[in-house]
């Protein structure tokens, strides 16, 4: 399912004193199957625009369209956009609200007119797929860590079988390795599936790590736009907005400066050694 965006703009506000642009004229395509990364200090519109993609907002103008279908166009379904488009807000609990998990996660297919015996199957397949142990399933989802809450919310979504599935800060207030675990299972769902996959996160190591695409937002306009070796190249000009690369860029951009002949593109742990080795064999010969 591919979604495009038009010169959409949107306005908190309009028309009173405290009128504010929030995103100004975007224009952006997210093809079917990509794994998107959005990043961008706080206040530059990451939030505003991914609520643009299944409707939660409407723009103030432009357009946006899935899979061919402008959305704002009069009589479009909105309830089977929001079927395709599946979105995961910062904090889960603002998502989660039954008596226990295996109700919670069958709430959305309910909702699509799905029969309890597939619901429940769905709900089933979604909380593996999430890595969530059976014995929670019965467990009120307020009794969980921060960890499995967020598992719980992402497998509500992934129940109504989104094409796409939109990640706002995922990982906001886990430990290293909740982050590292739900960021893991993220990437295993986009390799089983080739859902298409938006995440919006503050760490340039995990942007870097999983995503093929990065957007950079900053003031509600699109600031870069490119695969991470690309963005991360203008590491100076990110510094000044509040942003910068992942750790491992600096360490490379270091030891070339210092004469070592290796390329300063790493951007991720994997490929700096790798460019390292590569680099003393060189020196070797």
């Amino acid at each position: 399912m591919s979604i495009k965006l038009e010169h959409i703009n949107y306005i908190y506000s309009e028309g009173t004193a405290y009128e504010k642009a929030a995103i100004k004229d975007i224009c952006l395509e997210i093809k079917e199957g990509e794994f998107i990364g959005i990043i961008g200090h706080t206040g530059s519109g990451k939030s505003t625009l991914i609520q643009h993609l299944n409707g939660i907002l409407k723009a103030t103008s432009g357009e946006l369209y899935c899979n061919g279908k402008n959305i704002y166009e009069e009589g479009y379904p909105m309830k089977e956009l929001r079927n395709y488009v599946g979105l995961v807000f910062q904090y889960p609990e603002h998502q989660l609200f039954e008596v226990d998990v295996m109700k919670d996660v069958c709430f959305g297919p309910k909702n699509q007119g799905i029969s309890p015996e597939e619901c429940e199957k769905r709900a089933r397949e979604a909380l593996e797929l999430v890595g969530l142990k059976e014995k929670y399933y019965t467990r009120s989802p307020f009794d969980l860590s921060g960890g499995q809450k967020r598992r719980a919310a992402i497998a509500g979504v992934l129940a109504m079988h989104p094409q796409v599935l939109v990640l706002d800060e995922p990982t906001a207030g886990l430990d290293p390795k909740g982050r590292d675990d739900i960021l893991e299972q993220i990437s295993m769902l986009h390799k089983r599936t080739n859902m298409t996959v938006i995440l919006v996160s503050h760490s340039m190591e995990d942007i870097a790590k999983y995503v093929d695409r990065i957007i950079v937002m900053n003031k509600g306009e699109v600031m870069y736009e490119g695969k991470p070796k690309e963005v991360f190249r203008h590491y100076k000009e990110l510094e000044k907005i509040g942003l910068a690369a992942p750790q491992v860029t600096y360490v490379m951009k270091e030891l070339k400066e210092k004469g070592i002949p290796v390329s300063d593109d790493a951007t991720t742990v994997e490929e700096a050694v790798e460019e390292i080795l590569r680099g003393m064999k060189g020196a070797v010969k």
